[in-house]
This record gives structure tokens, sequence and C-alpha cells, in this order.
């Protein structure tokens, strides 16, 4: 009876040591360098908003992580990747908060406004961006009918102007690239400055770097006695509603892409009155630091 017991405990002791051995080995995790795990999967937020979720897919695309079908454009969706060989997890955020899910995931897909706003530096912090050839620029935007009134022809002779130009190139250092062909010198001739004094512009936009560069054209303005009203938004619908609804003059945040969607889905009636800025969309390192868990 003592050795059938003995015979039965060293068997159960046998048993538990092959069960947490199978245990420990399904359990286990690789971890590269920068920590990560090869054997689950990659995750990335994008921007959950018809353009801009696809143009970090694009993005993703060029860099070869992700194949999109063969149609695929600037509204392309998770449902359009053909080939995700990473095994890569996305996880879809409204823009401006991708930066504050960055600490979360493996990597994310900031556009820059909201990169420069969380301290992101694009040509310091980013592990990839669009090339410079990038079509998104960004513009600036009116109610349709208002775009050849003195109110906005003054505006945008002060967006395009060499100072706005010189204040992008010396304040961004190429991370916020100037695309006007022809900088004015602030004014616009066929404008009769004398009947708009003492008139208020309204522009909504996002705080950066949208906004800091209106605060150029306010001082420009100011010269001929007009004031410009910078209203700051951190979404990216509200300021177009709110130009559609004829409470605020002029927008500047988006781009051309973006406003035609949002033009079809939302039966606005908003145009562009000219292009200002191009913003490169950049992959960012959240709980990787490398790109090594991608290749």
């Amino acid at each position: 009876m003592k050795r059938k017991l003995i015979a039965i405990a060293l068997t159960a002791a046998l048993s538990l040591s092959a069960a947490l051995s199978l245990t420990a080995c399904g359990d286990k995790k690789s971890d590269s360098s920068d920590g990560a795990e090869t054997n689950t999967s990659i995750t990335i937020a994008i921007p959950n908003d018809a353009t801009n979720g696809g143009r970090a897919l694009l993005l993703l695309d060029d860099l070869g992580y992700i194949k999109l079908k063969d149609n695929a454009n600037i509204t392309a969706t998770v449902l359009d990747i053909a080939e995700n060989p990473k095994n890569i997890e996305f996880k879809e955020v409204e823009a401006a908060q991708v930066p504050n899910v960055l600490p979360d995931v493996d990597y994310a897909v900031i556009n820059t406004n909201y990169a420069l706003e969380a301290k992101l530096s694009p040509a310091k912090d980013a592990l990839a961006l669009e090339g410079a050839q990038s079509p998104y620029v960004n513009v600036l935007v009116v109610k349709e009918g208002n775009e050849n009134s003195d109110k906005i022809k003054a505006l945008a002779a002060a967006l395009e102007s060499q100072k706005v130009v010189d204040f992008i190139n010396t304040k961004y250092n190429n991370e916020v690239v100037p695309v006007v062909e022809n900088p004015t010198n602030g004014f616009d001739d066929s404008v009769d400055y004398d009947s708009l004094k003492g008139t208020k512009i309204s522009v909504a936009a996002t705080p950066v770097p949208h906004a800091e560069i209106l605060a150029v054209v306010k001082d420009i303005l100011a010269e001929k006695d007009i004031t410009l009203d910078i209203i700051e938004f951190t979404d990216y619908v509200q300021p177009n509603n709110v130009v559609e609804s004829g409470e605020v003059d002029a927008n500047y945040f988006q781009h051309t892409p973006y406003l035609n969607n949002f033009n079809e889905e939302n039966k606005t009636h908003l145009v562009v009155v000219s292009g200002i800025h191009v913003e490169p969309i950049g992959l960012y390192g959240g709980k990787q630091s490398t790109l090594d868990a991608l290749k």
C-alpha cells in the first residue's frame, strides 16, 4: 500500500511538472531588443476619418508593411487591405486623439498638426514620413459664393504673403512646407481696403500650425485696420460646420481630399480659396522605438 501511494504521488508530480512546462511554452513571448513580442500582433493607431485614415494606410502600403487593393485611394479603410503579412492590428482613433494613445500601441500614424501640438518633431521623432511630393495641401476654405468678396480676397492675400512663407520656413524647419508659388506683399490691389476698415474677419483653425500662421496674417491685416478673429478648434468637423452655417467666414486646417469627402458626406457647400502649405503625415513609435518589429 505504501509503495502504491508513493507511485501515485510520483505520477502526479510528473504530470504537474509536464503541465507547467507546457503552459510556460505556450505563454512564452520572444522579445525583440525594443520590446516587440513576436507571437502577438503589432498594433498601429490611425485616424478614423475617411481621408486621413486612408492616407495613413497609403503610407503603410508605400512602406511595404501592408498591401492595399489595387483600386484603393485616399478613402481606403482597413477593409481595403489585401495583404497584412505583419499581422498588424489597427486601432482607429479620432485624429486629434491619436497622439494620446501612442503609449498604448506599438506605432501610430499622426497628422503633423497634431504631432506638433503633442511636442513631437516630424523631422526628429517620426520613424517614417510621407515624401515631399505629398498632394495633401492645406487650404483656406469658405462657403461657396463668398470666395470673391473683398474680405476673403484680403484674407487670402495676407495668407499668401512672403511674411507667411518666411514664418513657416523659419518656425517649422521643413516640417511644414509652404507651397505658395508667387507670394504677395500681403495685400491685393483689387481690394478696396478703405471700405474694410473696422471690419472683422473670422477664421476657424486648429491650434498648430494653423492658428500660429494666422497670427502673422492678423498683424498684416491690422495694418489696414482689419481685425482677424482666430477661433481654435481641436477637431476636423466643427471648423467646416461653422463656415457652412455662416457663423465663421473661413477656415484653415484641412487638405482638399478631406474637404471633398466632407462636402459629399454632409451635403455642404465649401470651396477652396487658396493652397498654403503641406504637412507630411508620419509614422511614430509608441511601445516600439524602431521599425524593427515591422521588418
